[in-house]
């Protein structure tokens, strides 16, 4: 008995090791990154390299908002994140509709729902440009947010959640002479909180990562996002390892934080009790 709970102890020691290993290698391009935006370009370029910034700087930082349109991108990219936590609450009311209430075509709609998950965001690009186009509505910053407000992923993680939610609590507040928002807003939201905190997740990384749709609806700079904001640095300041370095890592570390915060509900929200 000792003998078999050594060899699983050392098992789960190697496993560990070998973890940690890779989640260092995983980890080290990003440390590499944040420190090298604290040192100058000459310091970067130098060989052999080194590893902590001999003098760090908050320059490179500085002049992505002084020399280059960072704020504007900064603000446009903050403007499709709020937007999106709209759409979140959008797809919220879609998945409880779903999950909750009965009406004629309810399932063949669901599965159209569904059906276009199969269909690549590529192949609907030109129709919902050319849709946005006969509206007027491109190159402006709501035909960069409108399509995206809504996915039929998120419609169904919430659907498939809120399908296990008991009904019985729905009856009783009706009782009590609460309306069908109430509901929702009260008691439907609060119990989703592990779906809405992964899909929040979900939701901010995309929005704040955008960058081929911006890109094909946005034909003036004042639209453009950090993405591509980061592209057109590394374009026009190609030799300039350190200030690209500022931008990305100025694009990474929101993500990490966010991520980092609210891990511990993205096992939870993908737990939905089992799929009905």
């Amino acid at each position: 008995m000792d003998t078999a709970h050594k060899k699983t102890k050392a098992a789960k020691w190697i496993v560990a090791i070998i973890l940690a290993i890779g989640g260092i290698l995983m980890v080290l391009p990003f440390i590499w990154m944040v420190l090298s935006s604290l040192k100058t370009d000459t310091e970067i370029m130098q060989f052999p390299p080194t590893i902590l910034p001999q003098d760090p700087t908050m320059d490179n930082f500085k002049e992505l908002f002084s020399a280059f349109n960072f704020f504007v991108y900064f603000k446009n990219t903050m403007i499709i994140v709020i937007c999106s936590f709209g759409g979140l609450f959008l797809n919220a009311m879609a998945g409880f509709g779903f999950a909750k209430y009965k009406f004629k075509g309810k399932n063949f709609l669901f599965y159209l729902v569904l059906a276009t998950m199969m269909i690549p965001g590529q192949v609907t690009m030109i129709p919902v440009y050319l849709i946005l186009n006969a509206m007027g509505l491109t190159n402006t910053m709501a035909g960069i947010v409108l399509p995206g407000l809504v996915g039929a992923f998120g419609i169904f993680l919430f659907r498939q959640f809120m399908s296990t939610i008991s009904n019985e609590m729905f009856e009783a507040a009706r009782l009590d002479g609460a309306s069908e928002w109430k509901i929702f807003w009260r008691i439907v939201l609060p119990v989703s909180r592990p779906v809405l905190a992964v899909q929040g997740i979900l939701t901010f990384i995309g929005a704040w990562n955008s960058f081929l749709w911006p890109l094909i609806v946005a034909n003036d700079e004042k639209y453009y996002t950090l993405s591509i904001g980061l592209q057109l640095l590394k374009g026009q300041y190609t030799s300039n390892y350190a200030l690209q370095m500022a931008g990305s890592t100025f694009m990474i570390i929101p993500i990490i934080i966010v991520f980092l915060v609210f891990q511990k509900y993205i096992l939870q929200g993908f737990n939905v009790s089992g799929l009905k």
